[in-house]
């Protein structure tokens, strides 16, 4: 009998393995990520119970290549493709100095996909997690889930992408694509849109797995490393960021005592590798950010002048207007709320609708002493938030804002 949970994570470093080598082996990607899927499965439940197999790998290829064989066989028209799997001899061991990850990988992120795509059939294909943990994780019914994965495999397929390592400017925009990719999937896990708690770990700890897998892959890609290093200077913060009831803690009011030392210590070497490359890009450039905050004992250590700084410079990079409302927390910390307040309202005819928007708002109003404003829009910014974690704690701020001073 062996642990289940390590069962688990050995299933997940493989997938992706094994769905390279059946989809390289057959050309059929769709079907050969059906196939171990359901090997994926069959191990799941065996392998607790009768143990590792001699080559595990091997296994979920032998069994996987089987299913593909009963797949076939119900379509007549496939059964050239039927004789192919009958014919190829799986290896008694393991095949050794190929690993298709990244090529899966970047083929899961491909650019003709939305994001929300994109994601789910990389966590599915690379990550290994069944469509039911995909779709409990983004509360969604998993049968919406399964049909955004299958609309995915279709679009790729009908984009003609092969399975192959791409090249040239190809390689660079499919790995530009990952990269975001991931970093929407761990904003996801980090900071939820939906749901009632402030940060799904599993979502974030998965994304960090997947873009570890891609910088081993590119190990000299500034803005991979880049990313790599942001993630971890945040997830470094996750036991504080809620405390034992589940509200959220804001940044200032954490005890920075319960931060992960080790992945802040192991993010801050990661990025000063990635600037060692030399070319600064946006992932960079948050988690210099990022590394500004995990470096100041306490919130009143913060070098607000750095951080305004690196964010004047993220927003000539990026052009994205919630950069700028993050610029204007900096620039309330470093000159003022009036000031701040100035810098908000560029934004206002892009952004005004949103909780983002009126949240900061109301907060640079409370620090400017308007409590009665600050207030409405704290409200405001309450009645729009998707997260019910956040949700409370904006409207935690606006009745104790309302409430006669003592």
């Amino acid at each position: 009998m062996s642990d289940a949970p390590a069962v688990d994570d050995l299933l997940r470093t493989l997938a992706p393995q094994v769905v390279g080598i059946v989809s390289r082996r057959f050309g059929d990607f769709d079907s050969a990520e059906d196939a171990v899927q359901e090997a994926l499965l069959a191990a799941a439940r065996r392998w607790p119970v009768d143990g590792l197999p001699d080559e595990p790998r091997a296994w979920l290829v032998t069994t996987a290549s089987r299913r593909l064989v009963d797949l076939w066989r119900s379509d007549a028209a496939r059964r050239e493709r039927e004789a192919r799997v009958i014919a190829w001899e799986v290896p008694a061991h393991d095949p050794v100095g190929h690993d298709d990850s990244l090529t899966l990988l970047l083929l899961c992120c491909h650019p003709s996909l939305t994001p929300a795509s994109a994601i789910a059939l990389t966590l599915r294909a690379v990550g290994g997690l069944t469509t039911a943990e995909i779709a409990q994780a983004f509360l969604v019914p998993e049968a919406t889930m399964a049909q955004r994965i299958s609309r995915a495999k279709a679009t790729i397929r009908a984009s003609g992408a092969a399975f192959r390592m791409p090249s040239g400017d190809d390689h660079d925009v499919r790995l530009r694509s990952a990269l975001h990719v991931l970093y929407l999937l761990f904003n996801e896990g980090y900071a939820s849109t939906h749901g009632a708690t402030v940060q799904r770990i599993e979502l974030s700890r998965e994304a960090i797995r997947l873009t570890r897998l891609l910088v081993d892959g590119v190990p000299d890609h500034a803005e991979a490393v880049g990313l790599l290093a942001l993630m971890l200077l945040l997830e470094a913060r996750a036991p504080a960021r809620s405390d034992d009831s589940g509200a959220l803690v804001p940044l200032p009011e954490q005890d920075r005592s319960r931060w992960d030392a080790g992945l802040v210590a192991e993010g801050l070497g990661l990025l000063g590798r990635a600037m060692s490359f030399g070319a600064v890009g946006e992932y960079q450039l948050q988690a210099a950010i990022a590394a500004v905050h995990d470096r100041a004992p306490t919130a009143a250590d913060t070098d607000w002048d750095e951080i305004l700084t690196l964010y004047v410079l993220l927003e000539d990079v990026t052009g994205n207007p919630v950069v700028t409302l993050n610029r204007a927390v900096a620039v309330a910390m470093a000159h003022g709320p009036r000031a701040a307040l100035e810098v908000v309202d560029e934004v206002e005819d892009r952004l005004g609708t949103t909780h983002r928007w009126l949240a900061v708002r109301g907060q640079l109003l409370e620090m400017a002493g308007e409590r009665d404003a600050a207030a409405d829009l704290l409200d405001r910014a309450a009645a729009t938030a998707t997260n019910e974690a956040e949700r409370r704690h904006l409207a935690t701020r606006a009745a104790r804002l309302r409430a006669p001073r003592a």
